[in-house]
This record gives structure tokens, C-alpha cells and sequence, in this order.
């Protein structure tokens, strides 16, 4: 292909680049601007601050631990229901993609509300728990961590699924076979066949979780409330109910320097990651 082709081409692009630009990169913009503006004008006092307070530390901490914690659960459930749907065929695969896929049709606000009805005292989720006889009286489980990272995994758990399954069904049966008849057991085949090959649709479906995870308020606001402070609860108090749009804008630069260390980092990887099988 010529180069003439080449930019010619490239010009197609231009509307898309446009529309990212208007959309996405001027309000992002806005908002480092809007971070170093202060009644004094332009200073980093919004940075020394949030860097300054102990509290903000442990509301990060906070952060952190929940999109790990729902990243990982993410994974270890994700991971086998990947292999399943990429294995399935007929019927079975396509029940399994649309009990998959469906679910992103419904609003975060949906299932999120749905959630806190679930997991009551009185709920589905208690009483099915003691209908089985595995306890004896309701887990207090709404307004809690663990019910957050129930409903955060069920709202995020697609997203992890879907990058995964596109990499596995791709992978030819017969290197695992290849493998076996090598003399390799169950956990070498998945180690060094299964593991590195689709290890790229791993990088991408933690990061696209972790992202997700680190910047949710709609979740966290309804499963858990006030009682557990996140970066985004409080960039969301600091613009609607302080109006300190440069507390705002910091806390959010922070929140965005994170996502986007995330993505890039599993980009650099993906980039890395040989889908070579070692036997």
C-alpha cells in the first residue's frame, strides 16, 4: 500500500478523532485545569491538600482495595465461564451468551436497586441461605463490603468474560492434545499451553474491570451507602454538595491518573505477552 494510500485513508478517521476530542479530551482538559485554579488563582494547594490529609490516604486505600478484591473475584469466576462458552456449541452457547449479554441491556441503577432488594434481611439471597439450613438466622449483608462486591460482580463480571472468551476460542484444542501426549499433566498442560495463550484476553479483561471498579459511585452509593468512603463518593460530595469544584477536580485527576496508568500498563503488557505454548 503507498503512502498516498495510507493518508488518505488516515483521513477517514478524522470524524471519529474529532468527536473523541470534543467528547472526552477538552472536559478531561478542563478538569486538570480546573484542579490548579483556587480563589488565589492559579496553585497546587487542591494537590497539597488531598496529598496532606491522612483520611484522603485511607479513602484511596479504600478505593484500591475494592477494585482489587472485585478485579480478582472477576477473574476467578470469569475465567472457567470463558472456557465453557468458548467450548460450547449450538444451543448451549448461545443460551449461555445471551444470560451473558443480556444483563448489559439493564441499567447500572437497575441492578444495583435490584441488589439491595436481594440482599435484605428478608431477601432472596437470606432466605434461600436458610431454607438450605447453612445458617440459622439473616447475614447482614446490605450495606456492607461483601455486599458490594456482590453486586459489583455481578455488574462487571461481562466485562471480564467477553475478552477472555474472543482469546479462548481462538485457541486450537489440539496444542492442549499436543501437550497430554507429550507426557504433560492436567496442571503443566494449563500452565504452560492454556495459561500463556490466553493470557492477552486476561491483560485486557482486568483492565477494562479495574478501571470500571476504581471509578464506580452508582454501586457503592446504593450498596453501601455513606458509611464507605470511596474517591468517587467524594468527588461527587465535593461538586454537589461543598460546590469546591477544585477539591473536585484534584480528586478526579487522581481517580483519572490511576484508570489511565492501569490501561496503559496492560496495554505495554499485552504488548509483551507472546501466546507462544511451552511444553
Amino acid at each position: 500500500m503507498s503512502t498516498g494510500t495510507v493518508n488518505r485513508t488516515a483521513w477517514l478517521a478524522l470524524p471519529g478523532v474529532g468527536y473523541l476530542v470534543l467528547a472526552f479530551a477538552l472536559p478531561l482538559a478542563a478538569l486538570l485545569l480546573t484542579s490548579f485554579q483556587g480563589d488565589e488563582g492559579w496553585t497546587i494547594a487542591g494537590y497539597t491538600r488531598f496529598f496532606g490529609d491522612s483520611y484522603n490516604y485511607t479513602v484511596l486505600w479504600n478505593t484500591l482495595r475494592s477494585a482489587l478484591w472485585i478485579t480478582f473475584i472477576c477473574l476467578l469466576i470469569g475465567y472457567p465461564t470463558a472456557f465453557v462458552l468458548a467450548r460450547s456449541s449450538g444451543w448451549m452457547q448461545a443460551t449461555l451468551l445471551l444470560a451473558l449479554i443480556l444483563p448489559l441491556s439493564v441499567g447500572v441503577v437497575v441492578k444495583a436497586f435490584a441488589w439491595t432488594i436481594l440482599l435484605r434481611g428478608n431477601g432472596i439471597v437470606n432466605a434461600t441461605l436458610m431454607q438450605l439450613g447453612i445458617i440459622s438466622e439473616p447475614l447482614r449483608l446490605i450495606f456492607t463490603e461483601t455486599g458490594l462486591t456482590i453486586g459489583a460482580v455481578h455488574v462487571f463480571l461481562p466485562f471480564m468474560v467477553l475478552p477472555i472468551y474472543a482469546v479462548a476460542r481462538q485457541i486450537d484444542s489440539r496444542l492442549v492434545d499436543a501437550a497430554a501426549s507429550l507426557g504433560a499433566g492436567t496442571v503443566r498442560r494449563f500452565t504452560h499451553v492454556v495459561w500463556p495463550l490466553s493470557l492477552p484476553g486476561v491483560v485486557v479483561g482486568v483492565a477494562f474491570v479495574f478501571s470500571m471498579t476504581v471509578s464506580m459511585y452508582v454501586v457503592p452509593s446504593l450498596l453501601v451507602g455513606d458509611r464507605y468512603k470511596t474517591l468517587p463518593t467524594l468527588i461527587a460530595r465535593a461538586y454537589l454538595f461543598m460546590r469546591d469544584r477544585q477539591s473536585g477536580g484534584t480528586m478526579a485527576v487522581v481517580l483519572l491518573a490511576i484508570a489511565v496508568l492501569v490501561v496503559v500498563a496492560s496495554a505495554l503488557l499485552a504488548r509483551r505477552v507472546q501466546p507462544e505454548a511451552r511444553v
